[in-house]
C-alpha cells in the first residue's frame, strides 16, 4: 500500500522522505547513493525504501 509514517523497526520517521527517493531514482541515480544523501544509514530503514511496491492501484480495484 502506501510507505509507513514510521520504520517499523527502529522507529524513525521516514514517510517524507519517499517522495525525494522516488524522483531521484525515477532520474536515473543510484539508490544506495540517493539512500545516503537522504540520512538513512540503518539497514531497517533502508530495506523498507528498496523493498517497497505500491499496490494501492491493484488493491482498489476490489470492492468490499
Amino acid at each position: 500500500m502506501m510507505i509507513p509514517i514510521r520504520c517499523m523497526t527502529c522507529g524513525k520517521p521516514v514517510g517524507h522522505l519517499y517522495e525525494k527517493f522516488m524522483e531521484k531514482v525515477a532520474k536515473g541515480s543510484d539508490p544506495k547513493q540517493v539512500l545516503d544523501s537522504l540520512g538513512l544509514e540503518r539497514y531497517c530503514c533502508r530495506s523498507l525504501f528498496l523493498g517497497h511496491t505500491d499496490m494501492i492501484e491493484r488493491v482498489s480495484k476490489f470492492k468490499k
